[in-house]
């Protein structure tokens, strides 16, 4: 039953209606391939067989009766293991989370994707409190890439992009608060979205305040808008969540490209060195969209690199994080969190305000951005994969993840929604992702987009073979 690993969601329920095969063959295919690649790939804390089945069988049961629970019933789904989940602990990669407790409570897209029965089958690895765009930690070891063992996954969702890719279940829930979802999909090969803020309800709120989204990690474009449907649904914990969403994400997926205006930015102008093997396939990416009809021209949106301002919102956001612990406690952490934690305690309020008003200033030229423009399309990262276990790229000269990073964080500064589609592969086979950013609240705008790849033949690369 390996094969049940290739399906996407979409096509997985389209089976269960069917009547071809189950949720329980589909959710013990997803266990077995989550438990044979784990020792290689470290996508998982915790791997939950007993209770994914039984969720399974209920399900199976549901399909039986022909009144399934909702629009993902039966598929396996795992969770980043900074979101609330019910039944067991979530240690957000750190020693200083204690596993004790009631653990009862489910963050709003968890407590959505339930009630649509989707079936969890674990928690995925996550750097200690998200903070780095790696996934490695004192907590959980280093999760790889399994396109080739001795890079990373990307993060700080590596976990769930690993997950995803490997086919222990087609959906997984991510955190982006600087790249954390587009990343870990990019450097694995797989569909992640980060949606306008507020469209995907957080509950307990960041630490990293209105940086942080939640987004679907995905096997393409039309199981991403799927699991849109199912996770977007309103939740009064969360003060700034945007409502209930009208239409569907997914009713105008198949309304291709024609007539949008795209820009094409491949280097932010200039701004960013993007390796040959990234820039020829970002490229032709874009020449299929113009192919299919969109207004493509190079333009590089109005901002130089915001990144100091990102920092002081960033680095006062892990100060808190870690603010309620002893200095005991302290010397369990990450020594990199540990290290910005301290730079982020400095700031004063006037920088943090200053921060946030450089903030603001990207967000309005970027609305005056997209007043020409319907869409811009970037290279998500302008490498692929490097070394695991490394925060940066040995001997690239930079400090922080932000450094090799410049296409995703600054649209957490804007809010908008940003999608990675992998289009190809360098030289040693590893996947090349290029990104699309919308307007905010355009996200379907960027979901159509994407699924014009997919369906031109541009979106997706090979599967792994984990070593």
């Amino acid at each position: 039953m390996t094969e049940l690993t290739d399906l996407t969601a979409v096509q997985l329920v389209d089976s269960y209606r069917k009547g071809e095969f189950s949720p329980v063959d589909a959710v013990a295919a997803a266990l077995r391939r989550a438990e044979e690649t784990q020792p290689a790939v470290n996508a998982f804390v915790r791997i939950e067989p007993e209770s994914a089945l039984a969720q399974a069988e209920a399900s199976a049961e549901r399909w039986r009766r022909g009144a399934p629970q909702g629009l993902v019933d039966g598929v396996p789904t795992t969770v980043k293991d900074l979101l609330l989940m019910r039944g067991g602990p979530t240690l957000r990669g750190s020693r200083t989370v204690r596993p004790e407790g009631k653990w009862n409570e489910d963050a709003p897209s968890v407590a959505r994707l339930r009630e649509h029965g989707a079936v969890f089958i674990g928690r995925t690895t996550t750097p200690e409190f998200g903070w780095k765009g790696v996934t490695d930690g004192p907590q959980s070891g280093i999760t790889r890439n399994p396109y080739d063992t001795a890079r990373t996954s990307g993060g700080s969702s590596g976990g769930s992009a690993v997950a995803v890719a490997v086919g222990a279940g087609p959906l997984s829930l991510g955190t982006d608060g600087g790249g954390s979802v587009r990343i870990p999909a990019s450097f694995c090969g797989i569909f992640g979205m980060k949606p306008t803020y507020g469209r995907v309800p957080l509950y307990p709120a960041s630490p990293f305040g209105t940086l942080a989204h939640v987004g679907p990690m995905t096997r393409d474009a039309a199981d991403a808008a799927l699991m849109m449907e199912v996770i977007t649904g309103p939740d009064p914990r969360d003060w700034s969540q945007l409502g209930v969403v009208a239409g569907s994400f997914r009713a105008g997926l198949d309304g291709g490209v024609r007539g949008l205006r795209i820009a094409y930015s491949p280097s932010l102008g200039g701004q960013v060195a993007v390796r040959p093997a990234v820039a020829a396939a970002v490229r032709r990416a874009v020449e299929s969209l113009a192919a299919q009809g969109a207004y493509v021209e190079e333009a590089d949106p109005d901002f130089s690199e915001p990144v100091e301002a990102f920092h002081t919102l960033w680095f006062s956001g892990a100060a808190r994080v870690v603010q309620h612990l002893a200095s005991a406690q302290r010397e369990l952490l990450d020594p990199g969190l540990r290290e910005v934690c301290g730079q982020g305690a400095r700031y004063s309020a006037l920088d943090y305000l200053a921060a946030v008003d450089a903030r603001m200033d990207l967000g309005r030229r970027m609305g005056h951005f997209h007043s020409t423009y319907d869409l811009l399309v970037t290279p998500t990262l302008p490498l692929t994969a490097f070394e695991a276990g490394a925060e940066v790229p040995r001997g690239s000269g930079h400090r922080r993840w932000t450094g090799w990073t410049p296409f995703t964080y600054p649209f957490n500064l804007t809010q908008q929604p940003a999608a990675t589609v992998p289009c190809g592969v360098d030289g040693d086979g590893l996947p090349i992702g290029v990104q699309i950013v919308g307007a905010r609240h355009a996200d379907t705008v960027v979901l159509r987009a994407a699924h014009a790849l997919y369906e031109a033949g541009s979106g997706g690369v090979a599967p792994p073979v984990v070593a």
